[in-house]
């Protein structure tokens, strides 16, 4: 769906015409025949879009930053891609205005884990064999994510670990708005390293459990919430959030410079 780029540039200045959106999504290759129910599709897999007297208008474009829900997520797997392996256990956090509004957390049934992944994560088979199913999580979440935004640390692995697992239980493609907290962290924290232990201890998280899904989506919601804090006064709604969160507006320290610091 590779027009929903046009979609969010045009619908990120102003609102678009239902006939003018419709004339845009029928020119291009879509899911299903029916502009209608194509629209409903995208709708369900989160592309945050609402209709109001014969107009779009892109929610996100609209909403302020304090307004929105941010949904921060994490999981833990047994493989680096979906059709290698599976979730083991999710974990995710609903955060508006500076304030935890709802969480979302379970293990995973599994088959297998690799010995590597338990060691990482203290996440054994025996903890798994009274786990929910992968597709009942997956429903779960898809519910509880609708179409707020989706936020990560290190966003592309999760996102689409996630998005390629509904595929393979026909829940459809995520079209959720998503912001990576490593890239906002970069142009807001000036530091040399931006994983998520470092991030901790630079900004004095205090929570264990590190490499467990729901630990580590508060962890990022904590950092999320301190970059929220120093934004640019002209960053106003969620499109100029994502839109900054990618900008050559860049916090890294260099390690060489950091060493230099050091020395004097």
């Amino acid at each position: 769906m590779k027009y929903l780029d046009k979609l969010i540039s045009k619908l990120n200045k102003s609102s678009l015409k239902l006939s003018t959106f419709k004339s845009i999504i029928g020119n291009q290759d879509r899911f299903f025949d029916n502009i209608d129910l194509e629209i409903e599709l995208l709708i369900s897999n989160g592309f945050p879009i609402e209709i109001k007297e014969d107009r779009v208008y892109l929610k996100t474009a609209n909403t302020s930053i304090k307004d929105q829900i941010f949904c921060i997520v994490d999981i833990e797997t047994t493989a680096g891609k979906a059709k290698d392996g599976q979730i083991i256990e999710i974990g995710a956090v609903k955060y508006q205005n500076g304030q935890m509004v709802d969480k979302y957390e379970s293990l995973v049934n599994a088959r297998e884990i690799p010995r590597k992944v338990q060691e990482l994560t203290g996440i054994t088979l025996d903890m798994l064999k009274d786990a929910p199913s992968l597709q009942v999580v997956m429903e779960e979440f898809k519910i509880f994510l609708e179409d707020y935004v989706f936020v990560a640390h290190a966003i592309s692995f999760d996102y689409k670990f996630i998005s390629n697992t509904m595929e393979q239980f026909d829940l459809g493609k995520l079209q959720n708005r998503k912001i990576c907290t490593i890239d906002l962290a970069k142009r807001v924290i000036a530091t040399e390293k931006y994983g998520l232990q470092f991030l901790k201890e630079l900004l004095n998280i205090d929570l264990d459990n590190h490499h467990r899904a729901y630990s580590d989506a508060l962890s990022s919601t904590i950092v999320l919430e301190k970059c929220l804090q120093d934004l640019p006064k002209d960053i106003k709604n969620i499109e100029d959030l994502i839109k900054f969160s990618k900008s050559d507006n860049l916090k890294v320290i260099k390690k060489d410079k950091v060493l230099n610091e050091k020395v004097q």
